[in-house]
């Protein structure tokens, strides 16, 4: 861990951090460090004071709200009461009239296409790289790798190939091409070859030739015109790409020579250094942001072994085909990308103002920043917003005022980096109750730059544990999604983005699929989310992206937010519904220990990588040894939740650390396979893991909003130095 400083007038800088940003970001920018560094001191003084006074204020808010439920504990919630405090103390402010979104210079990616988004830890190169690069995904890898596709009649996954799950992978998918792009009378399923005549495309099938019933869903082609390589269709502004090989093992068994189905799948991608990564110092800073620096560029490589083989992963290029008219046309291949900031209230001392912290979000801001000016300034080649935009996305913020202070933030630094206004275009997480609660605020205070609204299941809970802390004990985990709160915050986030026209502007985003391995279910549950007018949806891998792209088909959002912009608005004083335990109700031990115990297990599975292993996202089994997608949002609703019930008295210390002994012990069984994982149970009061753990319980409530990061980072580089140490020996 680097821990040399670098002086530059009032500020010190790591010096691992100023080498990067002098010789890496700035070289080619004809900025001169001198006067960067002066600049950014400057900004930093000034968005410090600005950041303290907001922080404060959240404390502030939070303990009157917290008091306001202690002096009335013993009485029935009155809601009118609630909300008329709400107001009183500027938590619940009045809604704007009239908001009109006025973006431009967004990319098409992001202001007109209806698709899955990938959230990639940005530490990782070769993660990034997957999720640049998953713009297209192999339908029929997609289909053939997961539960999509039954087992049943000698059909498993064996094996380097197995022809019979091959056949009903080709079934699948000739059954989709019938659906989404129908012949006159004939079907897909037939067919023979495709070729283009007259600018149609033609289908030969066993009964005949046959063309689109659309022919404009034809778009172009590769090779010739009667022996294409490659056949363009698109729907919903989506589109795949047949690949015709006939010398492919697949292909050349095809009646049509198809050898596989390319989906328009992850058109953008948010790159993230806040949740679900590890960063705690500058040293894994600078890696998050050379990533970053590298996918601006374009530069970025990776290698890795498979197999016999040395992979070398980079950027993939555009592709050049033939229109349906006869012109030259280019087909995107990579995903457009975003950068997610951390939240305000992390605070790091890589860089110190006359020698106190600043906060780590405005280092991010004006570094992602410099870093994403390369590809404004680059040539078309790997260019990741044509439009000439700079896409951050910004977590956490609690109300319009602190939207507002970002929106004037991201003004000083085009300002002083020369930017046009506007650059930087804003993605809001509506992830904190104040900022859900006044959604249509948050957005007229950045109407010129935002991009972006999403809904988040978990930080919001976390959230909404944690500023209900005093108001009782909360409902089971598993309860959650049944609660008025949670479907009113999804009508909303989808209302308010329709009725401030950010159509045409930006996206509307939905949450998370955490089973990465349930591919089948996630196809059956996930189409939800078109359905409820989101033009974008989180998934965990490019395979995902690549299934969950079918729904886009499927649904016509575009449609679907039309039908919904005159239904009535869903009341925002729903969200205020507290998913507090119903009067009288008492859960049972065996409802209780059930809760716990998968808490219990979910922190430590999470918490013993992140702290152990500096790992922020993963696949990480839960109790019943089912995989899913964590990161630090999980965190923060398990240990929030414990938290609240220990306060109450629905369980006690003794119950937690009998099942927290319990849990490290399976937790280390769970990762007995993993030469650098770094088991618990051998020693519980010195593995620094499992203290973490008991600390992100136990000193729950005194977390600001309930946040995990305070903790965790302070293990993490406990670890990192415990670790270094034990290696100079």
């Amino acid at each position: 861990m680097s821990s040399e400083k670098i002086t530059r007038g009032p500020l010190e800088i790591d010096s691992a951090l100023s080498s990067f940003i002098e010789m890496k970001v700035l070289d080619g920018l004809a900025i001169e460090p001198l006067e960067f560094w002066d600049k950014f001191g400057a900004f930093l003084k000034e968005y410090k004071i600005l950041a303290d006074q907001f922080l404060k204020s959240r404390d502030d808010i939070q303990s009157l709200i917290d008091q306001w439920h202690i002096e009335r504990k013993d009485e029935v919630h009155d809601e009118d009461s609630y909300k008329s405090f709400l107001a009183d103390i500027g938590y619940i402010l009045p809604r704007p009239q009239t908001v009109t979104v006025n973006t431009n210079n967004v990319d098409p990616e992001i202001a007109a296409v209806a698709a899955p988004q990938l959230v990639v830890p940005i530490d990782n190169a070769r993660y990034a790289l997957n999720a640049a690069n998953a713009r297209w995904g192999s339908l029929y890898d997609a289909l053939y790798g997961t539960d999509i596709i039954s087992d049943a009649d000698g059909a498993e996954a064996t094996g380097p190939y197995n022809p019979k799950r091959g056949a009903k992978v080709i079934e699948y998918t000739r059954t989709l091409l019938d659906k989404h792009f129908p012949l006159l009378s004939l079907s897909h399923e037939d067919s023979l070859s495709y070729r283009i005549v007259n600018q149609n495309l033609i289908v030969a099938t066993t009964n005949g030739d046959a063309t689109l019933v659309d022919k404009e869903q034809f778009i172009g082609y590769t090779g010739n015109t009667d022996s294409p390589e490659s056949i363009f269709l698109r729907k919903n502004n989506l589109h795949i790409e047949i690949i015709i090989d006939p010398k492919d093992q697949i292909g050349s068994t095809d009646s049509a020579n198809i050898a596989d189905v390319m989906v328009e799948s992850a058109v953008s991608t948010i790159m993230d250094c806040e949740d679900s990564v590890a960063t705690v110092d500058a040293e894994d800073k600078v890696t998050a942001y050379a990533n970053w620096l590298g996918l601006m560029k374009g530069t970025l490589e990776t290698s890795f072994i498979k197999g016999s083989q040395t992979i070398i992963r980079k950027l993939n290029p555009d592709s050049l085909i033939t229109l349906a008219n006869g012109e030259q046309g280019i087909i995107r291949r990579r995903s457009l990308l975003l950068v997610r900031n951390v939240g305000m209230h992390l605070t790091t001392d890589m860089i110190t103002v006359d020698g106190e912290s600043v906060h780590e979000t405005l280092i991010d801001a004006v570094v992602t920043t410099l870093c994403g000016m390369h590809d404004l300034i680059k040539a078309d080649h790997l260019k990741n917003s044509p439009a000439g935009s700079i896409y951050i996305v910004k977590p956490k913020m609690h109300g319009p005022d602190e939207v507002a202070m970002a929106d004037k933030m991201f003004s000083t630094i085009e300002s002083m980096l020369s930017l046009n206004p506007n650059t930087i275009k804003i993605g809001i997480m509506d992830e904190e109750r104040r900022t859900s609660l006044n959604l249509l605020a948050c957005i007229e205070a950045a109407s010129e730059r935002v991009v972006f609204i999403n809904t988040g299941f978990l930080d919001r809970t976390g959230d909404e544990i944690h500023t209900s802390m005093e108001a009782g004990p909360v409902v089971p985990k598993t309860e959650m999604k049944t609660q008025q709160w949670l479907s009113a915050y999804e009508n909303i986030n989808v209302d308010e983005g329709l009725e401030a026209g950010l159509l045409g502007h930006g996206q509307i985003g939905k949450g998370m699929w955490a089973r990465p391995d349930d591919m089948a279910d996630m196809l059956k549950e996930k189409i939800s989310h078109p359905l409820a007018g989101a033009s974008c949806a989180w998934v965990p891998s490019p395979t995902a992206a690549t299934l969950h792209s079918l729904h886009y088909f499927d649904v016509n959002v575009a449609d679907v937010q039309r039908s919904l912009e005159d239904r009535e608005l869903t009341s925002r004083e729903l969200m205020l519904r507290i998913p507090t335990l119903e009067a009288g109700r008492e859960l049972s031990p065996q409802e209780i220990n059930s809760e716990l115990r998968n808490n219990a297990q979910g922190i430590l599975g999470y918490v013993s990588r992140w702290v152990g292993q500096g790992v922020g996202c993963s696949k990480v089994p839960d109790i019943n040894d089912v995989q899913l997608m964590e990161d630090r949002a999980t965190l923060r609703i398990s240990s929030q939740h414990i938290t609240n019930w220990l306060h109450h008295g629905v369980i006690t210390e003794e119950q937690i650390h009998n099942t927290m002994q319990e849990m490290a012990a399976l937790v280390d069984d769970q990762n007995s396979d993993d030469p650098d994982y770094i088991p618990m149970s051998d020693d519980l009061n010195e593995s620094i893991s499992y203290q973490a753990a008991l600390a992100l319980i136990f000193e729950g409530r005194d977390q600001s909003n309930g946040y995990t990061e305070f903790l965790l980072t302070e293990r993490r580089q406990r670890m990192k130095a415990s670790l270094a140490k034990k290696s100079d020996i």
